[in-house]
């Protein structure tokens, strides 16, 4: 079965627009070890969401919600695909290149985005 990209994509060309987090944010969002194994998976390679849950030995629930998250913080994009028997499924991909947190004299987050 092989996937093509739909003509309405939903990917964009100025994501680095979308990423507009403060270091508590991602804070608050990387510090769930699902999300951070959900994000680590993606940034291997894009994945549907079933292939995530797989990769990220998490239940597919689980992978949909943190990509869910990751996708409304702007840190993931989808590319809906079509499979030549007509069955449509998203690929989940990282906007951001690097994502940067420190503690020190206060908290600090970077957030590198590439294309």
């Amino acid at each position: 079965m092989s996937v093509n990209p739909t003509q309405k994509s939903k990917r964009h060309s100025d994501w680095t627009a979308d990423v507009d987090l403060s270091a508590t944010e991602l804070f608050e969002l990387f510090g769930d070890e699902y999300t951070r194994r959900v994000y680590e998976t993606i940034t291997e390679q894009p994945r549907s969401g079933r292939a995530v849950a797989e990769a990220a030995d998490v239940s597919r629930a689980t992978a949909y919600r943190r990509l869910n998250d990751l996708r409304d913080a702007g840190l993931v994009r989808t590319e809906m695909m079509i499979c030549d028997d007509g069955h449509h499924k998203e690929r989940f991909e990282p906007v951001a290149t690097s994502v940067s947190l420190s503690l020190g004299d206060g908290i600090g987050a970077t957030v590198d985005v590439g294309d």
